[in-house]
């Protein structure tokens, strides 16, 4: 059984969260694209974790967590988060971790040239975390990165890093006139870090296709949402990589199959963090408190998040793009607070109603139409069946079932695991 978990919307919809409770019934679970620009933040019994780059199942003993090809790896934050880990209690050793030979390594240049090009488009910046990871995906696809595979050849990984370097620097120096990294410290920084990550790079292709099988649940955890895809996002804000489920099996390492489930994570209202057009947006003091009310902060960069109703038309689009054969709704114990809850059921364009997804300048100019539905207004962070639920809060559910046109199968009342509630 191969299933994957996936963003529906701008990200942020608290994927990290259904991975670590869903991954109790996987054997594996693997990251399949993104870097560290993004966060995923767990709360168990063993206190509250924040995963940058490792995935969400890490904090199950008995689930092996992989590191994919598709994935750009910044092996400094990598060995931070790994250590940060290990003090909180989570073992972690290469029998629990395994890294793709073929991911490609994020280098400090790469996170110097996405701070000096955010600055140098100022006012029409991207909103970009500044982690390096649309330099390193240029990179990438210029067949000019460093994947962590060549750590192991060490005078094949000194000639390209050198080759490599003397053309990073003419951008870094002409175009943005900063200092040029040299190839003494670059080297220094692969060999430290690179050094403690050996045993746990592979080819782990591979090691899927035996466990694939050999029967194993094997589950894909994609970073950020379907908005913020390189092809089908609100293009170009958006992240760098594939986002979307039919990718899962190509970035970790297995592209000769296919899904079996696809588990897609809306929130029962709207986020986003980084710039692009977000037609939901509240503003002001109601905007304040739903962002409040929800913790509505990056897990990556601590940035407060653009908080709005729930986007019907956003939100079925996604669904389209993922594939999505079931839903999870998260964090609809943050609306008990509401007497009536805003819903963006359609745009406004040039004076028209639109309910399809657009691009370009119409989402650009895209206007909400907002209807409001009846709020529960007491506590549900108790419930555990869906009949425990409120009558206005059942309602809303079912009305966001039907909107997105996909069945909801899980319901997020909380932050803990137990909070629950499985339909």
């Amino acid at each position: 059984m191969l299933t994957s978990i996936v963003g529906i919307n701008w990200g942020d919809e608290g994927k990290g969260r259904m991975v670590d409770l869903l991954s109790e019934q996987q054997d594996i679970v693997c990251r399949y694209q993104g870097g560290n620009n993004a966060g995923h933040t767990v709360v168990n019994e063993r206190g509250k974790f924040i995963l940058n780059l490792l995935p969400s199942g890490i904090l199950r003993p008995d689930v092996v967590n992989v590191m994919g090809n598709g994935m750009v790896i910044d092996i400094e934050h990598l060995c931070g988060e790994i250590g940060r880990l290990r003090a909180g209690g989570i073992e972690i050793t290469p029998d629990n971790l395994k890294i793709s030979d073929r991911a490609i390594i994020c280098m400090p240049y790469n996170v110097a040239q996405d701070c000096l090009e955010e600055e140098r488009l100022a006012d029409a910046k991207y909103g970009s975390t500044r982690r390096g990871i649309a330099p390193i995906y240029g990179d990438k696809y210029m067949k000019k990165g460093i994947r962590m595979g060549d750590l192991k050849q060490p005078d094949a990984l000194k000639k390209s890093l050198e080759n490599i370097l003397d053309w990073k620097n003419l951008t870094i120096q002409k175009v943005y006139g900063a200092e040029p990294f040299t190839y003494e410290k670059m080297l220094e920084w692969l060999q430290t870090y690179g050094g403690q990550l050996m045993d746990y790079i592979c080819d782990v292709g591979e090691y899927l296709e035996a466990a694939i099988k050999d029967g194993k649940r094997v589950m894909f955890e994609a970073q950020l949402g379907a908005l913020r895809d390189i092809d089908f996002g609100i293009y170009p804000y958006t992240s760098s990589s594939s986002t979307i489920a039919a990718y899962a099996p190509i970035g970790a390492g297995v592209p000769g199959h296919r899904l079996d489930r696809v588990i897609g994570i809306m929130k029962a209202y709207s986020t986003c963090v980084g710039e692009g057009p977000f037609t939901a947006e509240m503003f002001g003091d109601e905007a304040e408190e739903l962002r409040k009310a929800g913790g509505e902060y990056g897990a990556a960069t601590g940035r407060p998040r653009r908080v709005g109703g729930f986007d019907v038309v956003a939100s079925r689009y996604g669904v389209r793009v993922q594939g999505a054969t079931e839903i999870a709704v998260t964090k609809l114990d943050v609306l008990s607070y509401l007497d009536k809850i805003p819903v963006v059921v359609a745009y406004e364009v040039d004076g028209k109603r639109i309910d399809s997804f657009p691009m370009g300048r119409e989402l650009t100019d895209a206007k909400p139409i907002v209807e409001y539905v009846d709020g529960w207004g007491v506590d549900i962070t108790g419930c555990r069946k869906f009949e425990e639920l409120p009558e206005n809060a059942q309602k809303y559910v079912k009305y966001l079932e039907k909107v997105v046109e996909a069945p909801v199968s899980y319901v997020s009342v909380g932050a803990e695991r137990d909070q629950i509630i499985v339909m």
